[in-house]
């Protein structure tokens, strides 16, 4: 394998781009895809996991491929999300600082499609679009992709269910002898059959680093809790990672609506994405995270699509993914450029036995969490009390007598006398209100 773009053949244009961005080092996905992608005429199928550069893999070759003299649309890179629809034209503006005459445009969902329209009126030999959006202004005769020859499928395994229904129409208005570049970090039954329906036949299949998921530097953990105190079991596990980035992974938006409203009254730096957000609060929570104004994401899986942010130093399974590649995602926004990660993912003693199963499926070895105790949760849990109380802004809107009354209550009292009295009644309060609780379960079992 060789180690440098120029022996790739990259050309000097894009190769000073990526000297800017610190980019020297081709990475396994590149070494094998660009080649192929420039010397051969075959369609290709690129297996590798997120994280690894897919974008640099695909980007460079179209950029060398396509007729930079030639202003219409001449490659259509379709993806799941708007949200990686918008990282890849950012990356592919990054790479083309020195190729002014290369023009690329994001299409998708959740904006005004008269905006697009507009854009469309302007050259762009490169569009990146999910297949929804794309299709809406195929309709409308806004867009024109018979001259396209190139075709990228990102992502693929994230946009089975979509792609069934818009691939035979958009690939209709594509030239019969265009090259498809399909990219994945799995290859489920379904994208098997795309392969088979929509590339030609016998493709260049490239394998990179999927094989190696469990060698990466990424720390597999799991933690076995009941019910009530899996909220307090993530709590601590958060706590203790004050100041690092990360994303907490729930299976529906409900489930992430809930967990962060939980993190905001706990005063922990947070924010939530998914799908039913409007596109600018989409926008404004990722550029939020991605400038580090907000340290955790609590996300859908879809909606986590496009997030590549390589500070991120761990992610939580809040929820078990329902199939294996989608841990294989969800866990490759962590470790990203070489870094190390972890993951911790969070049970219920049911869902313990999947373990092994994850284990030999995916190649990789988990290891036991050291839960906290009973007595550390509830510490844990007063801590944050303590911080949610610094946290809290004054009321303003109290009476003025009423706050003279309250602090010559306590005017004479030391900062450590007053703190000693607070927790005393946080733990008298919370003694009461379990007593509570036992004594109103035993009326209901009466009952």
């Amino acid at each position: 394998m060789t180690h440098t773009f120029t022996a790739l053949g990259v050309i000097d244009q894009v190769q000073e781009a990526l000297k800017t961005l610190q980019i020297t080092t081709p990475t396994n996905v590149q070494q094998q895809a660009i080649p192929a992608l420039l010397t051969s005429k075959k369609d290709v199928v690129t297996l590798a996991q997120t994280g690894t550069g897919k974008t640099l893999a695909f980007a460079a070759p179209l950029l060398q491929l396509i007729d930079r003299t030639n202003p219409t649309i001449q490659a259509v890179i379709l993806v799941p999300t708007r949200e990686l629809g918008q990282q890849i034209q950012s990356n592919i503006t990054s790479y083309t600082t020195h190729l002014p005459e290369v023009s690329c445009t994001a299409l998708y969902g959740g904006v005004p499609v008269k905006d697009q329209i507009e854009r469309l009126k302007q050259p762009a030999q490169i569009v990146i679009a999910t297949p929804g959006r794309l299709l809406d202004l195929m309709e409308r005769e806004a867009i024109s992709i018979s001259q396209a020859n190139y075709l990228v499928l990102d992502e693929a395994d994230e946009m089975v269910s979509s792609l069934k229904e818009s691939l035979d129409t958009i690939v209709a208005a594509m030239p019969n002898n265009r090259r498809t570049f399909l990219f994945s970090a799995t290859m489920p039954g379904a994208i098997k059959q795309l392969v088979q329906n929509y590339l030609s036949k016998n493709p260049l299949e490239i394998s990179a680093e999927r094989e190696t998921l469990g060698h990466q530097k990424i720390n597999h953990e799991y933690v076995v809790v009941e019910p009530i105190e899996k909220l307090d079991v993530l709590m601590h596990f958060l706590n203790s990672r004050i100041g690092q980035r990360g994303i907490i992974f729930c299976k529906t938006k409900a489930a992430v609506n809930k967990l962060a409203k939980n993190l905001a009254i706990h005063k922990f730096s947070s924010g939530a994405l998914h799908g039913s957000l409007s596109q600018a609060i989409r926008d404004r929570m990722m550029g939020q995270f991605r400038e580090g104004h907000i340290d955790i994401l609590v996300a859908t899986d879809l909606a986590a699509r496009g997030i590549d942010v390589q500070e991120i130093e761990y992610v939580v399974n809040y929820h078990l993914p329902e199939f294996y590649d989608m841990y294989v995602h969800r866990t490759g926004r962590t470790a990203r450029a070489g870094a190390t990660g972890y993951a911790l993912t969070i049970l219920q003693e049911e869902e313990a036995v999947e373990i092994p199963e994850f284990e030999d499926e995916l190649g990789i070895s988990f290891s036991a969490f050291a839960k906290a105790n009973k007595q550390q949760l509830e510490d844990n849990n007063t801590v944050l009390w303590a911080k949610k109380v610094f946290k809290t802004k004054p009321n303003r809107s109290l009476p003025e007598e009423l706050t003279d009354k309250v602090k010559n209550v306590f005017h004479h009292l030391t900062k450590e006398e007053l703190i000693d009295k607070l927790l005393a009644e946080r733990a008298a309060q919370k003694s009461l209100n379990h007593h509570n609780e036992v004594l109103s379960k035993k009326k209901k079992n009466k009952k």
